[in-house]
């Protein structure tokens, strides 16, 4: 069986399943060999179910062996966030206050699109409790660890499933954001990760974090995630805020020519700190884009960090999650998500309003500033992977993990498309990630500027010289 098979990309799989250079279940073998290998080290999987993946691969290497596959990445493995609900696995949310013994019947829309497509499921990845921060670790799984440096984190709150796409644990993941927890994993390992629209992808049960929860695919390259977002973009009857079905489909979209389009840059947002390394990763990256054809003008959206109204809802939700737990279980909650637990309990239904306000404004505010500019560009993140065991960077006097991540949030209170790609390594050999933001309902625009990033600075290149531990 090929190793190499891990770190083809999924769009490569498909393309030797359709040629019968490789079978999904070799694919199938190479993923789970390598999770046999690999995650001993770094703790991206919560659940692994050989017996059930090696099923569906079987049944992947018939319908391609009759030339009759029921999608674009049928055969494909992949893992899913431990935050869907997935029939005949438990869905314990990184928590020892969820019952594992229960029936687990239900599949969550991104789990049946999944499903309906021939993904391969090769299990479920770690995730904080209730995927409440932006690192990765948690009392019922321990602690996740970055692939380019174990003592470091890989990011949160999706840290599983994007240390298990960068070590070929699996081609592709889905993940949760509802305040980059797509987007910082993916920076900080080194892969591509996404937020479309909200609403683009469904979900159910509906998040109690409102419209702040975005799902989101998780991949080596932009073309994978075109392929698995056109999966996972079809309505549910169970979210009526879903989007109806696109247009088109981001396989071919994100081919768009995107040279004369008009983007910011924005260094810092007017308000972040950044790490000078970053910022000159960035810059270059940004330079790249402006000799390639995108008419680029260093401009920021002009608003104040929106940290507060976003704190507001996003503890209130926390409250109103906690609150359905057992009485006993407050001890065996993460220490810091009890913190938030109490924190949401301060606030009144008109704080809640304010902050519900404000999001709305902040909304409207970056349709004004995209009525000037198609895309934004900035850094993913501000700083490089810190110690793991920790919510903060240890010495940095900050008291709570939005306080790092303050090039993410914002997005998620606007509901934009909001794409991370490689943008390089530091001198520390770590990855660095660009954020391209772009207006409502323009998803396959973010993409397609992500790849002519992938075109002109090509990351598989700079991994061949420096692959993960």
């Amino acid at each position: 069986m090929p190793s190499t098979g891990t770190l083809l990309t999924a769009s490569e799989l498909v393309a030797a399943y359709s040629s019968g250079e490789l079978s999904p279940v070799e694919a199938t073998h190479s993923a789970l060999e390598a999770i046999r290998e690999r995650d001993k080290d770094y703790n991206a999987f919560t659940l692994v179910d050989p017996e059930a993946a090696l099923d569906q691969a079987r049944g992947s290497e018939e319908r391609w062996r009759e030339g009759n596959p029921i999608g674009w990445l049928d055969g494909v493995p992949a893992s899913i966030k431990d935050m869907f609900l997935t029939q005949g696995w438990p869905t314990l949310r990184g928590s020892l206050c969820i019952e594992r013994d229960q029936p687990w019947q239900v599949d969550s829309p991104v789990t049946a699109r999944m499903r309906e497509n021939g993904l391969v499921l090769l299990g479920k990845t770690t995730t904080p409790e209730l995927g409440w921060k932006g690192v990765t670790d948690s009392p019922l799984d321990g602690v996740t660890r970055n692939p380019w440096n174990p003592a470091l984190t890989p990011g949160g709150s999706s840290g599983g499933s994007a240390v298990a796409v960068a070590t070929g644990m699996g081609d592709l993941s889905v993940g949760t954001d509802g305040g980059g927890s797509v987007r910082i994993p993916a920076s900080f390992c080194g892969i591509v990760g996404f937020k479309p629209t909200g609403g683009r992808i469904p979900l159910y049960p509906a998040s109690p974090f409102g419209p702040l929860a975005h799902a989101g695919p998780m991949a080596r390259s932009v073309d994978d995630v075109a392929l698995l977002l056109d999966v996972l973009a079809t309505p549910d009857h169970r979210d009526p805020g879903a989007l109806p079905p696109p247009l088109g489909t981001y396989r071919e979209a994100v081919r768009r020519d995107v040279r004369g389009l008009r983007a910011a840059f924005s260094p810092a947002l007017g308000y972040v700190d950044v790490e000078p390394e970053i910022a000159e990763l960035v810059v270059s990256v940004v330079a790249a884009l402006s000799e390639a054809g995108i008419t680029v003008e260093e401009a920021d959206p002009g608003f104040s960090d929106p940290v507060e109204p976003f704190q507001v809802l996003w503890s209130t939700g926390a409250a109103k999650w906690l609150d359905t737990f057992p009485g006993d279980c407050a001890d065996q909650v993460d220490p810091g998500l009890r913190k938030v637990w109490e924190q949401g309990h301060t606030y009144s239904a008109s704080d809640y309003l304010e902050a519900s306000a404000a999001r709305a404004a902040l909304g409207i505010h970056m349709g004004e500033f995209h009525t000037r500019y198609d895309v934004l560009l900035t850094p993913t993140m501000p700083i490089s992977p810190f110690e793991v065991g920790h919510d903060v960077p240890p010495g940095s006097g900050l008291d709570s993990w939005p306080q790092w991540t303050r090039f993410s949030y914002p997005f998620n209170m606007t509901g934009q498309p909001a794409i991370t790609v490689p943008a390089g390594f530091t001198s520390h050999g770590l990855p660095v990630g660009l954020q391209i933001v772009g207006p409502r309902h323009s998803d396959d625009l973010v993409l397609a500027v992500a790849k002519l990033v992938e075109e002109i600075r090509p990351w598989q290149t700079d991994r061949a010289a420096g692959t993960p531990r």
